[in-house]
């Protein structure tokens, strides 16, 4: 099996360190295993990216001596995928529209036993179908959230068999109980990062995902929606996380970390690269 790894930003800014980290490290393990890098454009979005800055990630890739096979796959062109994914969880009955606000939810964590976590564990007594269907006619505002408590009951005990591969950890059991249930799309923006990216590893036949630390905590919920979906399971690594100079990471505000300034004021990508190793 070819080892193929992506980068796959999300152009609502400019690309700052700790991107370019993340690219180079999965561009280098590709290498490495003499396998493929893919760039995949992660732009669901639509209201915070713009093309302006998939433009400066093609430049700031490029000024870094990073390559990639065309065409680059932009995820706003392919809700349709997405949607088809959301409909095979609602038929798998593992998925609920959950009409509560931001402070209805908050309320309910804040109700819940102690030892709970702070997370939302569903409602205490489902909506009936009669109610559901007159709040949508009225054209209330919902997301769909994936129930935990109906994942276990469809999975039986293949829910507490889930396990992936963590090239730092080892095997590692996928248990998203920490998540609780998780938001997979909401009324006007018809996906969530969640299914884009578990719909387009596969789509894309990744083996190895190769992303930041912060992110180890959703792999868990990953692998259920691949066991849902019946995806393959990646590798996961996990990468360090770049920090400035007060211990905060990086972020698209902080112009004077961008590539693009970086670029713009002569800085040599070796230079820069040298400082990864």
């Amino acid at each position: 099996m070819t080892f193929r790894t992506r980068f796959a930003p999300s152009p609502s800014g400019h690309l700052h360190l700790g991107h370019a980290f993340s690219a180079w490290t999965a561009w280098e393990a590709a290498q490495a295993a003499e396998g493929e890098f893919i760039l995949r454009i992660e732009d669901i979005d639509t209201t915070r990216c713009k093309r302006e800055f998939e433009q400066s990630i093609f430049e700031d890739l490029i000024w870094l001596g990073l390559d990639w096979p065309e065409p680059v796959r932009r995820q706003s062109e392919h809700f349709a995928d997405y949607d088809s994914a959301l409909e095979r969880l609602k038929a798998l009955g593992v998925v609920y529209r959950c009409f509560k606000t931001r402070r209805e939810i908050l309320e309910d964590i804040a109700r819940a036993p102690h030892g709970m976590g702070e997370v939302y564990r569903g409602p205490s007594e489902p909506i009936s179908p009669a109610e559901e269907s007159e709040r949508v006619e009225q054209g209330e505002a919902f997301a769909w959230r994936l129930s935990l408590d109906h994942c276990r009951d469809h999975l039986g005990a293949a829910y507490t068999a889930m396990r992936f591969v963590d090239t730092e950890r080892g095997e590692q059991a996928a248990d998203p109980e920490a998540l609780g249930d998780v938001v997979l799309a909401r009324k006007d923006v018809g996906t969530s990062y969640h299914i884009a990216v578990v719909h387009d590893d596969a789509l894309q036949a990744i083996t190895h995902v190769i992303r930041g630390e912060d992110l180890r905590d959703v792999t868990p919920l990953h692998v259920l929606l691949q066991t849902l979906l019946g995806l393959p399971v990646p590798t996961y690594t996990h990468h360090r996380l770049l920090l400035d100079d007060t211990g905060k990471r990086f972020a698209k505000r902080d112009k004077a970390a961008t590539l693009k300034d970086m670029r713009e004021r002569g800085l040599s990508a070796p230079d820069l690269l040298q400082g990864f190793r």
